[in-house]
């Protein structure tokens, strides 16, 4: 599932983990991604919650969601986490989920935070920021 052809679309990003789900916002005419919180992953339904609250404010039209892996592109614990968490946004918003590959998005997230000496406590929203700014990346390479 892509952004539909010839029209601006939202998309909501995020990078999944076992404490902490960052969350970035981006625009298909733009082509543009920036971070936009934290969310602290206590259990599903306040995971949800506060996403459904997202969702309602920003309006996405797709989500996307990083997929881990192993540097050699293998699947680890955390790759069947952040497949069933996106299915699950999906299932629970019937919005299109779209997966990207994470890896090495964290680093990346913490060097430019450094290099901008911001707040590291965004590491997570910076690495969905990374996340959906790739994928928009992707769709330049094949225009819309």
């Amino acid at each position: 599932m892509s952004v539909a052809s010839g029209r601006e679309a939202t998309l909501l990003a995020f990078d999944y983990g076992e404490k902490r789900i960052g969350v970035a916002l981006g625009n298909s005419l733009t082509r543009s991604a920036r971070p936009l919180t934290v969310l602290l992953n206590r259990n599903r339904d306040y995971r949800f919650e506060a996403i459904g609250k997202l969702i309602a404010e920003w309006k996405p039209d797709v989500l996307v969601v990083g997929l881990p892996s192993h540097p050699d592109g293998t699947p680890h614990a955390m790759t069947q986490q952040a497949k069933r968490f996106g299915n699950q946004l999906n299932g629970r918003f019937n919005l299109p989920v779209v997966w990207v590959d994470e890896r090495y998005t964290s680093v990346d997230a913490e060097a430019q935070i450094r290099e901008r000496g911001g707040d590291t406590g965004q590491l997570d929203a910076e690495a969905a920021s990374i996340i959906l700014q790739q994928y928009l990346d992707e769709l330049s390479d094949h225009p819309l």
